[in-house]
């Protein structure tokens, strides 16, 4: 699996990576959660709460797919994080509108004196 970058802002939500991990990676590879699970020495219960989408993918996580996927942590946070990032901007779109961007050192600061 090769990895992706994603173009900002996304219209829709990212695909959370447990997702991809239940529709793709497993069934690529033939195995049942149980096995998967036993391969990646995890519990089956945490397995399910990922690939149900429930729970994130951690950093630990991430090493645990990784290697078991053959490539690498850094796929798996960018997915977690691409996710996690849309809903929260999607979150905090109001809150965000009020935020003033700084343009240049100290600017917004000389204009209010």
């Amino acid at each position: 699996m090769g990895e992706y970058f994603v173009k900002r802002p996304l219209k829709r939500s990212p695909v959370h990576p447990g997702e991809i991990l239940r529709e793709d990676v497993l069934p690529t590879f033939g195995l049942s959660v149980t096995e998967a699970a036993r391969r990646l020495g995890i519990s089956r219960q945490q397995l399910h709460r990922v690939l149900a989408c429930t729970h994130p993918i951690t950093t630990d996580m991430a090493l645990r797919i990784g290697k078991f996927a053959g490539n690498g942590p850094v796929l798996w946070l960018r997915m977690q994080q691409a996710y996690d990032l849309w809903y929260a901007e999607h979150r905090m779109k109001d809150e965000l509108s009020k935020i003033e961007t700084v343009t240049s050192a100290g600017s917004s600061a000389q204009q209010a004196l």
